[in-house]
């Protein structure tokens, strides 16, 4: 056990190096410089993209898509995560946390538009994400395939446990309940839900996902009320140990920024590549709309979720900090594990309860993420048998697949916490390196769907997606898109053009 831990930690040390943690904050700079900070401009467009649309035959709803992509950012990364952050990193690491989710809700754009640009229709489903886009944007079906795969041994083997191994941990300490009989059960549920396919894991986000965080933050916001003498200071901590101003948490300044960004990315799945392929199988008249949509799902992760938890964690001091030399920082809380920062955390505000409600919140944080990684993985392998999705090959591996990951699951429930979290960090970093990297080389068809979202709506249109105004090539499936769904905003695009109110290139 001990080498395979040590492998695990060389593997996540290795795809979370400072190289990685820059580029990802240097592409979130990028983007949104470019952009001219969408998540600031244009919040209310992301409101109003979330509650319009409509689900078709082929796509889910925006909402049913920012709640697959929610549901897969939401997970134990906003509890175990956050608390793992605040044990290594300090209370700044909440800070950078902040800022790679304000940042990178630009690079969750660019994805998650690029994934409706060259979405392509499979089995009768809208499909999307990296591979999808790599293909038709870099021309490029290799590295769209090694990508497919990348993400399958990622989502389908290394992280589902990660979730699993947090609530089992969780409901083992707040109910006593035997490891295995939580991973037994959990793995019962999650097979019967990621074998209805994708419309059953969207119906089942679309309701869990808004009931579990906005419970979430109101437990969050009556601690802080009942605490709120100490907000002051709570957030003096933060930013106070995040700018290396707070001589107790100086030795740990460093592992303040790598950690928070790590964690941060770990939870929020910006320009992980994740996300956009929930948004890929969105139905909307305009790839900007569900781009909006996922940057605002970035915030409700972070700013909302993720700062729930650190709040409690830090009113309450139910918290350790370790010194990466030897010892502890800080140790108010002796012999309590990171992975229980959070349930001692509500226990001190609600004795005997509280873990209770942490382990049931884990529950569903957990499972709609685990069932986000069912539906990224079936996206992957209707990639890689597009060509051939009606013969045995896609039956098989789509049934193999959702085997092995009920399987991950259970073995995950029972396993090692720190090989678990190493192993799955680690194939985040690894497709965090790769998507980040194709991104930045589609910049510009990216920032072409803002643009031409802007200019249409500017002109008095409800944007529709013609890709022959922008020069993009390879997006065939909108023409269908266009006339079928949404004939009459094609019309009123098209007299647009005609009398000039609109250009017909940009």
């Amino acid at each position: 056990m001990e080498s395979l831990l040590n492998l695990s930690a060389t593997l996540d040390g290795f795809f979370w190096g400072q190289i990685m943690i820059y580029l990802c904050l240097a592409a979130g700079v990028y983007f949104s410089i470019l952009m001219r900070f969408p998540q600031l401009r244009l919040v209310k467009d992301m409101v109003k993209q979330l509650i319009g649309g409509k689900a078709s035959a082929s796509g889910v709803s925006s909402f049913q898509g920012f709640a697959m992509a929610l549901g897969g950012r939401v997970g134990t990364g906003n509890i175990t995560g956050v608390a793992s952050a605040i044990f290594f990193g300090g209370p700044g690491a909440v800070f950078w946390m902040w800022l790679i989710a304000f940042l990178g809700a630009g690079s969750a754009y660019i994805e998650s538009a690029l994934a409706q640009v060259w979405k392509e229709e499979i089995h009768g489903e809208y499909r999307g994400g990296p591979a999808y886009y790599i293909e038709k944007g870099l021309k490029s079906r290799g590295l769209g395939i090694a990508f497919a795969i990348l993400t399958i041994i990622s989502c389908g083997i290394m992280l589902p446990g990660i979730q699993a191994n947090a609530f089992a941990q969780a409901g083992n300490l707040s109910f006593g309940i035997p490891m295995w009989a939580i991973g037994l059960v959990y793995t019962v549920i999650t097979a019967f839900v990621i074998f209805g396919g994708g419309k059953r894991i969207a119906k089942a986000a679309e309701t869990i996902v808004p009931f579990m965080a906005i419970a979430y933050i109101i437990l969050a916001l009556v601690i802080l009320a009942v605490n709120f003498g100490k907000i002051g200071e709570v957030f003096g901590l933060i930013f106070s140990s995040a700018f290396n101003m707070n001589a107790v948490y100086g030795a740990v300044f460093g592992q303040a920024v790598a950690w928070g960004v790590k964690r941060g990315i770990f939870s929020n799945e910006a320009g992980q590549g994740t996300g956009a392929q929930a948004a890929g199988a969105a139905e909307v008249s305009h790839p900007a709309k569900q781009g909006l949509v996922q940057a605002f799902s970035v915030y409700v992760d972070t700013l909302f979720v993720c700062t729930a938890t650190a709040v409690m964690i830090l009113a309450t001091g139910a918290y350790n900090v370790v010194n990466a030399d030897g010892g502890f920082v800080t140790q108010l809380m002796p012999g309590l594990e990171k992975s229980n920062f959070t349930q001692e955390a509500v226990n001190t505000f609600i004795p005997g309860i509280g873990g209770g409600f942490v382990a049931v919140a884990l529950f569903f944080f957990t499972l709609t993420t685990v069932f986000a990684y069912a539906f990224y993985t079936d996206s992957s392998i209707g990639y890689i048998f597009k060509k051939n999705f009606n013969g045995n090959g896609y039956k098989y591996t789509i049934l193999g697949s959702r085997i092995v990951l009920s399987a991950m699951v259970f073995i995950g429930a029972i396993s090692s916490v720190d090989v678990v979290w190493n192993l799955g960090s680690a194939a985040v970093g690894a497709m965090a390196w790769f998507n980040v990297i194709v991104i930045l080389l589609l910049t510009k068809p990216g920032l072409a769907t803002l643009k031409d979202y802007e200019q249409q709506k500017k002109a008095g249109l409800d944007p529709v997606f013609v890709p022959a105004r922008l020069g993009i090539n390879g997006a065939d499936l909108w023409g269908k898109i266009a006339k079928t769904n949404y004939a009459d905003q094609l019309d009123a695009y098209n007299k647009a053009i005609k009398d000039g109110t609109l250009n017909k290139n940009m």
